[in-house]
């Protein structure tokens, strides 16, 4: 199956005004990745994306740089409100606690696929996505591209 594109971002809380989470939108151009913004030292970093079509998702691929952990859930535009999403990947280490104190290992891609890693199954069609990474190191962002 192709990759699905993101439509659009319907929230998320932070962004560094040099790399906005727009970036994310198209993980083709040269403008970068989405990083948190440098003043935010919570450690967490969410987004919320509209794909531009339900489909089944069979795999993920993520970018990274400097986060710990990642967890995704998915969803659909037309549930209520206080319908919970689904957890598609759970919590997953993407980076070791050493490594990132001491900056190491510091980027790379990570594929998920069904079956492995990402075992909670979405139950048929999503379009939508919610990402939340979380980082150790408060000293750098964290990078997000599809």
């Amino acid at each position: 199956m192709a990759p699905v594109k993101i439509s659009h971002v319907v929230s998320f809380s932070s962004q560094d005004p040099k790399y906005p989470v727009e970036n994310l939108l198209n993980p083709d151009s040269q403008k970068g990745p989405w990083l948190s913004c440098p003043q935010d030292r919570s450690g967490q970093l969410k987004v919320e994306l509209q794909l531009e079509r339900a489909v089944p998702i069979g795999y993920i691929d993520v970018g990274n740089c400097g986060c710990a952990f990642l967890q995704i859930d998915v969803g659909r535009s037309s549930w209520s409100l206080d319908r919970p999403f689904v957890t598609l990947l759970p919590a997953t280490m993407l980076m070791s606690l050493a490594d990132s104190k001491q900056g190491k290992n510091r980027s790379g891609v990570r594929m998920f696929k069904d079956g492995k890693e990402g075992k909670g199954r979405n139950g048929g069609e999503t379009e939508r996505e919610r990402l939340e990474r979380e980082r150790r190191s408060t000293l750098e962002g964290c990078k997000c591209s599809w």
